[in-house]
């Protein structure tokens, strides 16, 4: 559902506006106001994602208090004067009702509206993938990297590296690690349990150690990796299940 607030000062405008928002389905009526002030107040207060809102009221006009939000849900002006239009559109309103408007015009701008709503969530997982968030299937994880997501096997990774706010994933598979932008406590939380962080900067492939010597995993002949100290014990107690002999 989309939640909206009616901003109107002339009641039966507002009441009329309401009944409008109560015929489509998709559409809550999370509060009606008689002036921007009162809206600001519900904004302040609940997230509310779209008001339609008359231009023309006394105090504060609805152009004005758009353009004072910091952070403005989505708009859909309502008014009786035509010369609003193109600055309603200067401040990216969803659309432009000019009064007296009935109820086929309404809901082409509710249609409009919710085609927003959709194409803004659509580009926040976008965003999300962008700065290097998880994305896990099954046996396997989506990646962002080198402007591109990429799908791996979890099952083919060797180790991972941090690297300040970058993390290294080095594959089985390939030489070349794929680098993403992500924390080392995030991966672990897509990790399964044979995974697991032996120092702040590495997290293991626990199937693919050849040896442990000392404080050192030993991954291959070029990969020494060290065990931090506040790793040491839960590794020890890992290696003490998997130990045969006395």
């Amino acid at each position: 559902m989309i939640k909206v607030l009616a901003i109107d000062d002339e009641p039966l405008a507002l009441q009329q506006l309401a009944a409008y928002i109560k015929k489509i389905p998709f559409l809550s009526l999370c509060g009606e106001c008689q002036s921007a002030l009162e809206a600001k107040e519900i904004l302040n207060n609940e997230n509310i994602d779209a008001i339609f809102c008359d231009i023309n009221m006394p105090d504060l006009n609805g152009m004005d208090f758009v353009k004072s939000l910091a952070a403005p849900p989505l708009v859909v002006f309502t008014t009786a004067y035509s010369e609003y239009a193109v600055e309603g559109f200067k401040v990216d309103a969803v659309d432009y009702l000019l009064k007296p408007f009935g109820l086929d015009e309404f809901r082409r701008a509710a249609n409009r509206l919710q085609q927003r709503l959709r194409v803004g969530e659509a580009s926040a997982e976008g965003m999300r993938l962008r700065v290097g968030e998880v994305s896990v299937e099954d046996d396997t994880i989506f990646v962002k990297t080198d402007y591109k997501v990429v799908k791996l096997a979890i099952s083919d990774i060797r180790y991972i590296e941090g690297m300040s706010e970058y993390l290294k994933i080095h594959l089985e598979s390939q030489p070349k690690p794929v680098v993403t932008l992500l924390s080392m406590k995030k991966m672990e939380e897509y990790l399964p349990p044979y995974f697991m962080r032996i120092h702040r900067s590495y997290i293991i492939n626990l199937k693919m150690i050849q040896e442990v010597n000392k404080n050192r995993v030993i991954m291959d002949s070029d990969t020494y990796l060290p065990i931090g100290d506040n790793y040491k014990d839960a590794f020890n107690d890992y290696l003490s299940t998997k130990f045969l002999g006395k």
